[in-house]
């Protein structure tokens, strides 16, 4: 029995998080871009300053102001704060169709496309959120929120599915930890995703700000002014993944026990098998390589772009065009 009025509820509250997520993602941009203008106003001030002190000074100004959260220079605070505060009220949206979805048919919203595009954006956000409590991400914001309206406009467009019951093979308690383990790890891959395209185009920035800085363009220049340094953003991509990686291990061995148990084999060359391991033999070897003498962060950083690659072919060719066991996306 499917509860109708619970699933438009959870139809309604994805439309309100993509309004919400929309207004944050502007000022996300509106942050990052007007907080490196301002910095980038503000040095030839401080140099001004520097050269009235007169030659004798033994204190050097630096180039660029160090960014102050003081309360008398609020800076880009403001916009920051709207777009997570609207981040975290997108995602208490993303909770509640979730758990709408599940009431509406008594079942974890985890057997389709579209519920699976609404569980993993809702981690997205849930996990961004968390981490922003402990170290301030709000650079991150953009890149974060984009990709999960992106994926919501999809999933409630292209990959919608009306409020079902399971396949009699996916009714198991293997569904709740297989599937959700899997849709966290791809969670967490988004975001290392983002991350490390970020880290490859600030390595790229600051090769081209060291070897000939007047020929850097006035947008090029705030986009390297307003992320963290390129070390910086590679020891975050790197540590996303080492979670990431574990959670994709144990989805790899959770599904060849639940296939054992459905099917009677604990591993059927289904498609979406194999794929599943072609994804956690890549990021293996993104880390072996960034334990590996010899390879540069930016080159192992090119195997976490392949892996990330291999897991869209797994969700959205695979699901929907490769017929096996695994045919559940619901299209």
């Amino acid at each position: 029995m499917t509860n109708e009025t619970l699933a438009q509820y959870a139809n309604l509250s994805i439309y309100s998080a993509m309004v919400v997520f929309t207004i944050a993602m502007i000022a996300f941009a509106v942050d990052l871009s007007g907080a490196a203008s301002r910095v980038l106003v503000a040095a030839p001030e401080t140099q001004k300053e520097s050269a009235l002190v007169g030659a004798g000074s033994s204190v050097d100004a630096p180039a660029f102001p160090v960014h102050s959260d003081d309360p008398g220079r609020p800076r880009r605070r403001q916009a920051a704060g709207v777009a997570m505060m609207l981040t975290r009220l997108g995602g208490l949206l993303l909770i509640a169709a979730a758990a709408m979805r599940g009431l509406s048919v008594h079942r974890p919203p985890l057997g389709n496309m579209f519920e699976f595009a609404l569980v993993g954006c809702m981690f997205v956000v849930v996990v961004f959120v968390a981490i922003s409590l402990r170290r301030d991400l709000r650079w991150l914001g953009l890149f974060v929120v984009g990709p999960v309206l992106l994926t919501l406009g999809l999933a409630i467009t292209v990959f919608y599915t009306d409020a079902s019951e399971l396949l009699p093979s996916l009714k198991s308690v293997w569904l709740v930890i297989h599937v959700t383990v899997a849709t966290f790890s791809v969670a967490l891959f988004t975001i290392a995703f983002s991350v490390t395209i970020l880290h490859l185009v600030k390595t790229w920035l600051e090769a081209q700000a060291a070897s000939d800085p007047n020929a850097m363009s006035r947008a090029r220049t705030i986009v390297n002014t307003a992320l963290p340094p390129a070390r910086s953003l590679d020891r975050t991509a790197y540590g996303i993944h080492a979670v990431a990686f574990p959670l994709w291990t144990f989805t790899l061995i959770a599904g060849a026990i639940w296939a054992e148990q459905a099917w009677g084999h604990y591993w059927n060359w289904d498609p979406k098998e194999v794929w599943t391991f072609v994804i956690w033999v890549v990021y293996a070897a993104y880390l072996h390589a960034r334990a590996t003498t010899g390879w540069s962060a930016r080159s192992a950083n090119y195997l976490a772009l392949a892996g990330y690659g291999a897991i869209l072919v797994n969700y959205m060719v695979v699901n929907v065009f490769f017929v096996g066991q695994h045919s559940y996306s619901g299209m």
